[in-house]
């Protein structure tokens, strides 16, 4: 088929704001350890649900109340266990839904938030996160909500990730402090328990293995034995994995090479790998330049290197690890650049030889045997998939050197269009992700692929500051927020721009949260070099921010900025608001009216500059939106307006 040459920037492309606010955010997966029942969770607009596929019958909604856990920035909403799914609610409670029949029943009062609930081994108890007017700890209830919870263990600003060993004799925890943010230092704490007469646990000493204010540690995963405690430790500069053998005391790293097997832990309930049921091996994460793959340990030799699991290919992103304890089969969320999310399944090997997983991209819910290999199926997808991969944008790992001669990283995603070609060299979007201390990877980018079907070139941009390329690099941006993060977003566009890749005077920067901040910062600090800015929720004050800001983050700009009232002259340097007579382009700015991360103020302020000077802008304000837009009506109306904005100041400027 002969392609149609039009203006990049102005082609027609399926992924209509329409189709892009009706793609499913499937958060979570996990089994349960009595019925083999596959359960996951899908955030439906602003609407949490849990979906749950039992053997061969046909996925089942099985809530009505929505699913969110609502401690920092969520994740952690259920567990399962014993045909029983377990998980907070809007509002607060911990529920109990059973997986068969019936309505969910509180278990829990309805005060403060509650997150990562786990049952014991015997399904008696369930250990949870909970967190009320400021003060954050370990609680503990009855599975069947009979009694009234109790403190568990408290004592850090801090508490995540709670599990339990399958004899009862420890749960495990992680907790940290202000001003340390959970990439920066936090401790692996044992409890050791004790039982009353009547079963009740309760703490009787707790230790801390590993970890401090300058080591970050995330997802203790006892083995299904109880003898070994797996955990991801960044104390090498890079997000490793190890064991602990309770018996014998000791700690063994089983990864080695320079690649990240962990993530920061913005949310609850983040998990990188798993256990299998043998408690000898452990598959999990490994990322690369924002690419991932899955890989199998042994745990008895760990001088090998880890396996990987072959097959997958398709796939270069892979979250929220989890095996079945009855039959050795995987689930997780798998996408890659040109696969929205889906979750799949497969059946692990039962031999220390790797075999040849397959999944067939194309058709759902089929199994595909290649060489003996195990099966593979996909439960859900979270969009139709009415796409050809051809026609979307398959992105490039970049790496180019910033303005002091060191390297930055991001993916460049070029046009792509099965009917249209461009002339000359494409308007380039700069996006910056949120954090700052985060990371786009090669997951499925409906960002990207919005506006790359539509013929702009984009650059996701890992600036330093940015995870998975080790603790040096992310540590670059403290102190220094507002400057590395600027910089290396124009000079990845003016490298761009030098091969011919983008048309350097249409290069547009767009972000939300910290990444709204470096768009505003960019427009005071290189006014002209950007045709335009796209700001969602950005900030604007920093001095608004520590004042205004949630418990998680209120210490935050310590590291990246410093501590007050001593680095007052940097916040103020680094507040767009006082240095907006310097923005002279154009500008569209995205605000939730219940932002509590980044009140609603922050915008309000910055508008008011550009409306009293006359600069071009524009300033939409959503109700019943908060930090991150849910609903799909906001969606659509964002991308409406946008590619509106950029279609009048930049196409054809």
């Amino acid at each position: 088929m002969s392609k149609i040459a039009k203006p990049y920037g102005t082609w027609s492309s399926a992924i209509t704001p329409r189709a892009i606010s009706e793609v499913l955010n499937l958060s979570d997966v996990q089994w349960d350890n009595q019925s083999d029942t596959l359960v996951w969770s899908e955030n439906r607009g602003a609407r949490g649900v849990l979906v749950a596929q039992s053997a061969a019958q046909a996925p089942r909604d099985i809530t009505e109340d929505s699913v969110r856990a609502q401690v920092g920035y969520g994740g952690g909403s259920f567990t399962v266990s014993h045909g029983h799914v377990y998980f907070a609610a809007t509002g607060g409670r911990l529920y109990r839904q059973s997986l068969t029949s019936g309505q969910s029943r509180p278990i829990t009062p309805a005060f403060g938030a509650a997150a990562s609930p786990r049952l014991s081994a015997d399904g008696k108890w369930c250990i949870y996160v909970h967190s009320y007017e400021g003060t954050d700890g370990l609680a503990l209830v009855d599975s069947s909500g009979e009694s009234w919870p109790q403190k568990f263990a408290y004592g850090t600003d801090f508490v995540m990730q709670p599990v339990w060993q399958s004899t009862g004799e420890y749960i495990a925890y992680i907790g940290w402090n202000h001003p340390q943010m959970p990439w920066d230092g936090t401790e692996l704490r044992l409890v050791t328990l004790e039982y009353l007469r009547d079963g009740t646990p309760y703490p009787a000493a707790i230790s801390t293995l590993v970890g401090d204010q300058q080591t970050a540690i995330m997802q203790p995963e006892f083995s299904p034995d109880g003898r070994f405690l797996a955990y991801i430790s960044d104390q090498t500069g890079w997000n490793q994995l190890y064991i602990y053998d309770i018996a014998t005391h000791t700690h063994t790293r089983l990864t080695h090479a320079q690649a990240d097997y962990g993530t920061p832990a913005w949310i609850q309930g983040i998990r990188v790998y798993a256990w299998e049921n043998d408690s000898r091996h452990i598959i999990c994460t490994s990322s690369v330049n924002g690419f991932k793959s899955l890989q199998r340990i042994d745990i008895l030799h760990p001088q090998n290197q880890p396996q990987p699991l072959i097959g997958v290919e398709p796939y270069t992103d892979f979250s929220q690890l989890a095996i079945s304890p009855l039959t050795n089969r995987a689930a997780c969320i798998a996408a890659a650049p040109t696969i929205t999310p889906r979750v799949i399944s497969i059946d692990l090997p039962q031999s220390t030889v790797p075999p040849t997983l397959a999944i067939d991209p194309a058709l759902p819910g089929t199994q595909v045997l290649l060489n003996d290999s195990p099966t593979a199926q996909i439960h859900r997808r979270a969009s139709t998939e009415n796409l050809p991969p051809a026609a979307l944008s398959n992105p490039e790992a970049i790496t180019w050197e910033g303005h002091d001669g060191e390297s930055a990283h991001g993916l460049y995603y070029p046009p792509a269009s099965e009917r249209s070609e461009g002339i000359g060299a494409p308007p380039l979007i700069v996006y910056v992700h949120g954090g700052p201390t985060s990371q786009v990877t090669a997951t499925y980018s409906g960002v990207a692929q919005f506006f790359a079907t539509r013929g702009y070139a984009v650059l996701m941009v890992n600036h330093r500051g940015s995870t998975g390329y080790g603790r040096d690099y992310m540590n670059k941006l403290r102190g220094n927020w507002g400057v590395y993060d600027v910089q290396d977003s124009a000079t990845g566009a003016s490298y761009l721009a030098q091969r011919g890749l983008a048309d350097p005077g249409k290069c547009v920067i767009m972000g939300g949260s910290a990444g709204g901040y470096t768009v505003l910062q960019s427009l005071v600090d290189k006014p002209g070099f950007y045709k335009a800015g796209v700001c969602l929720y950005g900030i604007s004050n920093q001095f608004m921010l520590v004042m205004d800001t949630h418990k998680f983050e209120e210490r935050y700009s310590d590291s990246l900025l410093g501590v007050l009232p001593q680095a007052a002259d940097v916040y103020r340097d680094r507040s767009p608001l006082y240095h907006a007579h310097k923005i002279v382009d154009p500008v569209i700015i995205f605000q939730g009216e219940e932002d509590t991360v980044v009140p609603r103020n922050q915008s309000d302020a910055i508008v008011e500059s550009l409306r009293a000077r006359g600069v071009p802008h524009q300033y939409h304000v959503y109700a019943g939106e908060g930090h991150g837009f849910r609903k799909p009506e906001t969606l659509e109306h964002y991308y409406n307006a946008v590619i509106k904005f950029l279609t009048q100041y930049v196409v054809f400027s």
